[in-house]
């Protein structure tokens, strides 16, 4: 298991990281902003799955694959900076059908489909990828041995705690849009704000090199 020294010290250092507005956060207000909070909260979920299958992925070596092969890192930060555009383009285009997204009930089919959205979104996150591969081995006791082990604690507390704090911007985004809800224009044109943040993400994601999440 991970040292308890070890274990202090990254959450100090992880929970800053987590708190700044990052690419994660702009995808969650932005999802919130055109389909509400429920919307916000699977996108958060599904966001936090994929987080963790790159914890899994780096934990037991195919991340630093990934990160070193440049063709390989080049296509999934292309793809998934395709996928946030897409997802602002759908947003913007349907921002006039979403006017009672925020209070709406969500159909079960629904939800597997927002779920599954946000899950691609942090399973292409090539950024996240890095992050884990740059910080992780850090605050590993290599002494200890389970150097596997160690990684997946780390990155479940990391993916964790983003879990709590996403969820915190996506009910506040989300409450937000319930008040603007009331003028059918002004939900529509948060609608598209909020796919404009999720367009404009996609293509900064295109220009950004490593670094953190």
């Amino acid at each position: 298991m991970v040292p308890l020294a070890n274990l202090v010290a990254f959450t100090l250092v992880a929970i800053p990281i987590i708190l700044l507005p990052g690419p994660s956060v702009l995808f969650v207000i932005g999802r919130s902003l055109s389909l509400g909070r429920i919307g916000g909260l699977l996108s958060v979920a599904g966001n936090a799955v994929g987080a963790f299958v790159v914890v899994v992925a780096v934990a037991f070596g195919v991340g630093i694959v990934i990160a070193q092969s440049v063709i390989l890192f080049t296509v999934i930060k292309i793809v998934g900076a395709a996928y946030l555009i897409y997802l602002g383009a759908q947003a913007i285009r349907h921002r006039r059908e979403r006017g009672d997204a925020a209070t709406a009930a969500v159909p079960p089919t629904r939800r597997v489909k927002l779920l599954l959205q946000g899950f691609l979104v942090g399973v292409s996150n090539p950024k996240t990828i890095v992050f884990f591969i740059a910080v992780l081995p850090q605050f590993v006791d290599y002494g200890a041995g389970g150097i596997p082990l160690q990684m997946l604690v780390l990155g479940t507390l990391f993916v964790t705690v983003a879990l709590l704090t996403d969820s915190v911007w996506a009910l506040a985004a989300g409450f937000a849009r319930e008040w603007f809800a009331r003028s059918p224009r002004r939900i529509s044109t948060l609608g598209a704000t909020g796919g404009a943040m999720m367009i404009g993400l996609g293509t900064a994601s295109l220009f950004l090199g490593h670094g953190k999440d």
